[in-house]
């Protein structure tokens, strides 16, 4: 356990052995790690405890450089706990280098329906003790965060005092089918808007879609296909996001001796943008975190995507529509094009046939919750349906919402300090 500081904080980097499957908690352990951030000013002081859990699935806990954002408005009442979930950052990580380690795509599969949000609440749960003495806390949840929050209160909300949520209530009882049947209509609003803020860039997605069509060219082992392309829609679901795409279009070509080509700026931009190398959970697990019970998630954002036919690049550039991007969807040539993706190939597809999913959500229990709740709901979210998110938060008995379209889903990053003071707020009937 290391100790040290940055400006205003005492960082200390905790390591917790856990169960691999906490049905049998005397079998194979696993390491799940925490940054405990407390202000310098406060050190010594007994204080409540406040676990963040961060959006993904797939991304380890952010890692701040001092007192900034959300973290410094927590620190001023809170311990705060900055878990890297199972199989993120150094807990356990689990990637294209390390999998094999469990054996073939069968093991890898079976090793990774571990990874849910189920077992991620309760390796919170073991190591909650260690650290508060038995005292409950507050649970912090971004995104995914806020679905293992949910999870949390059904499972286990004698070890809550508060949950705090930003873009993160799940649907109770949606299949993934029904996650991206709501998802394109949105992904759909999004370009509409990029493309009336920006008008230029449609002959410019156009242009970048045809090449890339015709030539199929690869950076760093990663085939830039326009499928790729397209997933670069992902960026519209953030504050900046507009922007950042229209700056990453702009950059797109330049004159050579061979003609016109896709710069090296815009395909290192590209792949950076595709690549999983860093977060591979997100593409393995991301349709199996609303897996409920025997029906397979079945890659059900590449089934659903025919429905709007809209989407479908190929069609797009026989007439003279815009190409529509998309976002915050998985597919199964993500594991074809992508180098840090290519060997899990098997392991994805056992993942998305798998039929024996356990349910997450208590219905019962969240409607006699008593612990107070608090969720930042984004107007017109890309990323999580609204219009799912309160239907769940009608469900949980108490739940306050702030229902507000100032932020899109990174509300937490852009606003930090005004988001977690409205929901303490929230939750202490303060407003």
């Amino acid at each position: 356990m290391n100790s040290y500081r940055l400006p205003g904080l005492v960082l200390t980097d905790r390591y917790f052995s856990v169960p691999l499957d906490h049905t049998d908690p005397g079998g194979e352990q696993i390491e799940v790690f925490g940054r405990e951030v407390v202000a310098g000013s406060r050190a010594g002081e007994e204080l409540p405890w406040l676990v963040y859990l961060e959006g993904g699935p797939g991304f380890g806990a952010r890692r701040f450089t001092g007192a900034e954002a959300w973290l410094g408005r927590a620190v001023k009442e809170f311990r705060v706990l900055l878990l890297d979930q199972r199989g993120t950052g150094l807990s356990t990580p689990a990637n294209r280098q390390t999998l094999p380690l469990r054996g073939g795509p069968r093991e890898q599969a079976d090793y990774l329906a571990h990874f849910r949000s189920d077992s991620i609440v309760r390796d919170c749960e073991l190591i909650r003790p260690q650290l508060t003495g038995g005292a409950p806390w507050t649970v912090l949840g971004q995104s995914f965060g806020g679905f293992c929050a949910v999870r949390y209160l059904s499972a286990a909300p004698e070890g809550l005092s508060a949950v705090l949520i930003t873009g993160g209530l799940p649907s109770l009882d949606a299949h993934a089918d029904d996650v991206y049947r709501a998802a394109y209509p949105r992904i759909e609003r999004k370009v509409a808007a990029h493309y009336l803020r920006y008008p230029q860039d449609v002959e410019r997605a156009r242009a970048i879609t045809a090449h890339l069509a015709e030539h199929r060219p690869e950076s760093a082992g990663h085939r830039l296909t326009p499928e790729g392309f397209q997933s670069l829609g992902i960026m519209l679901g953030g504050g900046n996001g507009s922007h950042q795409l229209h700056y990453l279009l702009e950059n797109a070509f330049v004159s050579t001796p061979h003609g016109t080509e896709l710069s090296d700026t815009f395909q290192e931009a590209m792949r950076t943008a595709n690549s999983f190398a860093g977060h591979p959970l997100y593409a393995l697990l991301h349709e199996a975190i609303y897996g409920q019970d025997e029906r397979p998630t079945g890659w059900a954002a590449e089934r659903v995507r025919a429905e709007f036919p809209q989407f479908d690049a190929a069609t797009t550039l026989k007439g003279d529509g815009p190409v529509l991007f998309t976002g915050e969807s998985i597919h199964p040539w993500h594991f074809d094009v992508d180098p840090a993706l290519r060997p899990l190939r098997e392991t994805a597809e056992l993942l998305a046939t798998r039929g024996d999913w356990e349910p997450l959500y208590d219905i019962e229990r969240l409607a006699a919750n008593e612990v107070p709740v608090a969720a930042a709901v984004y107007h017109d979210d890309m990323y999580v349906d609204t219009a799912h998110a309160l239907s769940t938060a009608a469900a949980i008995r108490g739940l306050r919402t702030w229902v507000t379209d100032e932020f899109e889903h990174d509300g937490l990053r852009a606003g930090g300090p005004r988001v977690l003071d409205r929901l303490l707020a929230l939750v202490r009937d303060e407003v």
